[in-house]
């Protein structure tokens, strides 16, 4: 086992890094989306790091694509903006690994370039963690299918260009065989995107509803094969509870960096918080955190690029890593004390940010049920 990154993975990370701190210093105020910021990850090729380079991409295998975030969690503090990159990599990955030769052709570039923004849209009211039990319906007619439904929760939703939108096909066999993925773009007849929703935290990335009612989605925009869904799906959570991890670990290791900083710093009896063992052993309890879920994230990544399954191991990162996450977040506002809770300090919006991790892609218990019956229990 080689736990070394190579020259070229350490090239990646540095400069992804010094981009961040140069170019996004300043973004993540306010509720509005950072157009011009995602403008600049583009032109870093952020958002195409693990693509073809036929199609215009870097060519970067998974691992180097998980490295990459996770830096870029670490050195931008705008954890919406690094929300919404991470959900423009995992529909391209899908688009990528499942989609035909057009639909790469097609979708690929602009996406790269960060011309049109993407969502994935899976979620319904009805359907949160039970995501195979969706409502949404995809009925065959002349020239492809009319989707009917309502999505929510979608990130990158209210503002997106191209949705990959999860819906049934085929309601008289199983859920697992019965779902697909079609290619919706705006402006389709009978495609709606409400406003974006008030959200405790990820304050830039937009989230919100789309509805569809009779929308018409010609058959070329199906993703893989008919029925194909469930097992896209499944795919795909496993990419996503590595990839949105990858930028977990990287805001918890910057997170503790603020720690250590503060902590020795900040005088208390004569001398620094650091030397008092309720303070230090928080801030251990963080680099722990740092190292073990590093190993965890990359035996997924390296997993994925040796094309076997991992959805043990991912579900696993995900449940670990975001939970770390949000303890050092709250470990950070209480070591900050009274600073912690002002706006003024980013920790107090890092803490915010961090409770969304626990929830999306899986909550927390349910990473738990499916670690669970890996474990047949």
């Amino acid at each position: 086992m080689n736990f070394a990154l190579n020259e070229e993975q350490l090239e990646i990370r540095d400069s992804i890094i010094r981009f961040a701190r140069q170019e996004l210093a300043e973004c993540g105020e306010g509720n509005e989306f950072p157009r011009a910021a995602w403008q600049k990850c583009a032109e870093m090729q952020l958002m195409a790091l693990p693509f073809p380079e036929a199609y215009g991409g870097c060519g970067a295998d998974f691992l180097t694509t998980v490295v990459a975030t996770q830096a870029f969690g670490y050195a931008c503090k705008d954890a919406g903006l690094v929300h919404a990159v991470c959900t423009q990599l995992l529909c391209g990955m899908q688009i990528n690994s499942f989609g035909s030769e057009e639909l790469k052709r097609r979708y690929l570039p602009p996406l790269m370039r960060g011309e049109k923004i993407f969502a994935q849209a899976i979620t319904e009211a009805g359907s949160g963690s039970d995501a195979l039990s969706m409502r949404s319906r995809a009925e065959h007619a002349a020239d492809g299918f009319l989707l009917n439904g309502t999505k929510i929760f979608i990130s990158n939703g209210p503002i997106a260009d191209i949705v990959l939108v999860f819906a049934v096909t085929n309601p008289e066999v199983s859920r697992i065989s019965g779902l697909s993925c079609l290619i919706v773009e705006k402006g389709m007849t009978g495609f709606s995107q409400c406003p974006p929703m008030a959200k405790m935290g990820l304050d830039t990335l937009q989230n919100g509803e789309l509805v569809f009612a009779d929308c018409a989605v010609p058959t070329e925009n199906l993703v893989g094969s008919e029925g194909q869904g469930a097992i896209l799906f499944n795919e795909s959570m496993e990419w996503e509870r590595c990839l949105l991890p990858a930028a977990h670990l990287g805001t918890l290791e910057r997170v503790m960096e603020t720690c250590v900083a503060y902590a020795k710093g900040r005088p208390a009896f004569g001398q620094p918080i650091s030397k008092f063992q309720a303070v230090s052993s928080k801030i251990v309890e963080m680099k722990i955190a740092l190292e073990l879920g590093r190993l965890i994230l990359y035996k997924v990544a390296t997993s994925k690029d040796q094309h076997k399954r991992a959805a043990l191991e991912a579900s696993i990162a995900k449940l670990y890593i975001s939970e770390a996450l949000k303890q050092t977040c709250l470990d950070a506002v209480q070591i900050h004390g009274g600073y912690g809770y002002m706006q003024e300090y980013d920790v107090e919006r890092d803490l915010r940010d961090s409770i969304a991790a626990t929830i999306y892609s899986g909550t927390s218990e349910m990473q738990q049920n499916i670690i669970s019956r890996f474990m047949g229990l």
